[in-house]
């Protein structure tokens, strides 16, 4: 008799944020290769509608950090949470719930999941080894699986109860299918002994209004100091670019707005300023030195503060456990200490070289692709056992 075809499973998937964006994207793609019969729809990005996902309302209307600035969006954020709420008590509801990352809303939709049946994968799981570690036990309880991107979280979660796995890291498999090509400097006409100083502002619009105005006051300081020097912005589908270029367009920098691949922006830079996220670990495996900022909303970083249980924000200094690159945080942010530190980057040779061995031994920590083929796979066993 000939075999018949596996039915189709309808996952819904939820990332809160740009950085999910780009693992479901990644997922996707790795489901449509190996499990076809996989259907997903949900909550993502530009990335993953490309990659089949069919979108029903955008993460970014999810996409806000910081206390302040959550209170603002919260009217919106519970209407889309009961619209979500709502598809899982559905007469059509998923055969299974898969979360990216977002814990305030993710950690209570999976409780709505388990209410109603729905079985729960959740990857890359909250940073529990950071701050509310309470967390860790109501993600064992909710979720059926996790999937972690961090070796040392199997420790936390294994004791709990929980089915969790580490599956490595997803942007080693965005990295492996994007290596810079150096084109930039070529297709921009910036001559090979150009200076570039990068200018990574991330990929949350709410973040801008605390940040934008340090990473400009930076960027002339610099221009200042080494006037010859030009600069490199990347913006994210998530972020406003006509509110980049208006804002520098009141200066007179010499800074080109780009919307090519991070690692073909960061791979064309002598040195990064860099908001604390993701994109921290994607200029790590580029290999090019950096600075990270943080700066959020004065009560935020207050209540942050006193909940904040790490030596370090920035993720390549948190794979690598130990400071490998500086971490410029709220006050210390000036763009002063920054300008210094990008000048020491860049005329310190002995530093630079430090930096550079860092950044090598974290791409080495991060181990080899294959994160996202992995979490297909624990989402077809859930599908199936």
């Amino acid at each position: 008799m000939p075999k018949t075809a596996d039915p189709a499973h309808n996952v819904l998937i939820v990332a809160g944020e740009a950085s999910g964006d780009l693992h479901g994207s990644n997922l996707l793609a790795a489901a449509a290769e190996h499990y076809p019969q996989m259907r997903f729809y949900g909550v993502g990005g530009e990335k993953m509608h490309a990659a089949g996902c069919r979108i029903l309302f955008s993460a970014d209307e999810l996409s806000v950090m910081g206390v302040v600035e959550v209170v603002a969006q919260l009217p919106k954020i519970i209407r889309r949470f009961r619209q979500l709420k709502q598809v899982l008590n559905g007469p059509k509801r998923p055969d299974l719930l898969v979360l990216i990352d977002f814990p305030d809303f993710n950690l209570r939709l999976a409780k709505v999941a388990k209410a109603a049946g729905v079985p729960v994968l959740y990857y890359i799981s909250p940073k529990v080894w950071a701050w509310r570690k309470g967390r860790a036990r109501l993600l064992a309880e909710r979720a059926d699986r996790l999937a972690l991107i961090f070796p040392f979280e199997v420790s936390i979660f294994q004791p709990l109860g929980a089915k969790a796995e580490y599956v490595g890291n997803p942007l080693l498999d965005e990295f492996s299918k994007n290596q810079p090509q150096n084109l930039l400097r070529g297709r921009l006409d910036i001559q090979a002994e150009t200076e570039i100083i990068g200018i990574f502002p991330g990929s949350r619009n709410s973040e801008l209004r605390y940040i934008l105005p340090t990473l400009i006051e930076t960027a002339q300081l610099l221009h200042q100091q080494r006037p010859a020097a030009k600069f490199l912005l990347p913006v994210a589908p998530s972020l406003s670019r006509e509110l980049l270029e208006k804002s520098f367009a009141e200066t007179d920098l010499p800074v080109t707005f780009v919307e090519d691949n991070i690692y073909e922006v960061a791979s064309a830079c002598n040195a990064v300023l860099s908001v604390s996220g993701t994109v921290t670990l994607q200029i790590a495996l580029v290999g090019t030195p950096m600075v990270i900022l943080y700066k959020v909303a004065p009560l935020s970083y207050a209540i942050g503060k006193r909940l904040i249980s790490v030596d370090h924000i920035g993720l390549p200094n948190i794979v690598a456990g130990k400071t490998i690159v500086q971490e410029l945080i709220q006050d210390e942010a000036t763009p002063e200490n920054l300008s210094l530190e990008l000048q020491r980057i860049l005329d310190d040779e002995d530093y630079r070289g430090r930096m550079l061995e860092g950044l090598a031994r974290v791409k080495d920590l991060m181990g080899e692709p294959g994160c996202s083929l992995r979490v297909a796979g624990l989402a077809h066993e859930l599908l199936t056992q």
